[in-house]
C-alpha cells in the first residue's frame, strides 16, 4: 500500500516542555487514521506538525522528518500550497463573517479562480460533500455564522474542502455537535476517503472503532500502537496501556 504520509523521529518542544517523542509512523493513501489518546498526548500537535502550522507557535521547536508524497514538507517553499494540499478542520467551528458562498469560494478565489460557473460548481459540490447543500441551497446569501453549530462545522468541512485536499486533518470535528449530525459527517467521511486520506483525532474511541481504516494509540506525546482498527479494539492489541484506555480503566 502506498504512504501517503510518512513521519520519521518527530519530536516537539513547546519550551521545556515535550509534547511529541521521536514518533515514527506512516499514513496510508486513502485510509481513515484514528488517532486516540487522553489530553495532552500530542494528537493535535501531531496535526499542526503536518499542516505546518506549528510554526505560529513561538515557543515550538521541532526535530524529525515528515514526508508528504516523499518530499519533506520542511523543504517546501509554498507552505499555502502545503496547506491547501492538507486541509484541517478545527473543534469548534469557525466561520468567516461572509455568506455561506462566500465561506466555501473563499480560498478557490485567494487561489486565483474567478469564473463564476466555476465556482457555483465548486460551492455546490463541496457542500454536497459536507451534506449541507440541501438545507442551504436557497440561502447561499446568507452569514454563514448566522447557521447551526452542526451546520457551521460542516460549513467548516466544505471550505476545507474547497482547495481539493489530498489529505484532511480533522481535530476533535464533533465536540461541539450534536449525536446524528456527527452521524451525518461520518457518513460524508466514509465517502470522502475514496478521494483522499483522512488523519481523525478523536476522543471518543467508539468514533474511531466506526471510522478508522487504523489506529494509532497516543500517551503522553509517545506513539503506544498503530494497527489496524480490528486489532486495536479487540481483546488482545500488543500493549496493554491500549486495552486500558479503550476500555476505559484510566483517560
Amino acid at each position: 500500500m502506498k504512504n501517503k504520509i510518512e513521519i520519521s523521529d518527530l519530536q516537539v518542544h513547546y519550551r521545556d516542555t515535550s509534547a511529541l517523542n521521536k514518533v515514527s509512523f506512516d499514513v496510508h493513501e486513502n485510509e481513515i487514521l484514528g488517532i486516540i489518546g487522553p489530553a495532552q498526548s500530542g494528537k493535535t500537535t501531531l496535526l499542526k506538525v503536518i499542516n505546518r502550522t506549528l510554526e505560529f507557535v513561538p515557543e515550538a521547536s521541532m526535530d524529525g522528518t515528515v514526508k508528504l508524497d516523499g518530499v519533506d514538507i520542511s523543504t517546501m517553499g509554498d507552505i499555502y500550497g502545503l496547506r491547501r494540499r492538507i486541509g484541517m478542520v478545527l473543534p469548534l467551528p469557525v466561520g468567516l463573517p461572509l455568506s455561506i458562498y462566500d465561506n466555501v469560494a473563499f480560498a478557490p478565489r485567494a487561489a486565483g479562480l474567478r469564473s463564476k460557473s466555476q465556482l457555483d460548481e465548486l460551492v455546490e459540490r463541496c457542500l454536497q460533500q459536507a451534506a449541507l447543500w440541501d438545507e442551504v441551497k436557497d440561502r447561499l446569501s446568507t452569514l454563514g455564522t448566522k447557521l447551526s453549530g452542526g451546520q457551521q462545522q460542516r460549513l467548516t468541512i466544505a471550505r476545507a474542502l474547497s482547495h481539493q485536499p489530498e489529505v484532511l486533518c480533522l481535530d476533535e470535528f464533533s465536540i461541539a455537535i450534536d449525536p446524528v449530525t456527527t452521524m451525518r459527517i461520518e457518513e460524508v467521511l466514509k465517502t470522502l476517503q475514496k478521494e483522499m486520506t483522512i488523519l481523525l483525532v478523536t476522543n471518543l474511541v467508539q468514533q474511531a472503532k466506526r471510522l478508522a481504516t487504523r489506529t494509532a494509540f497516543f500517551l503522553n506525546g509517545d506513539l503506544i500502537e498503530i494497527d489496524s482498527t480490528d486489532v486495536i479494539f479487540s481483546d488482545t492489541p500488543a500493549q496493554q496501556a491500549t486495552y486500558d484506555y479503550i476500555n476505559g480503566t484510566f483517560g
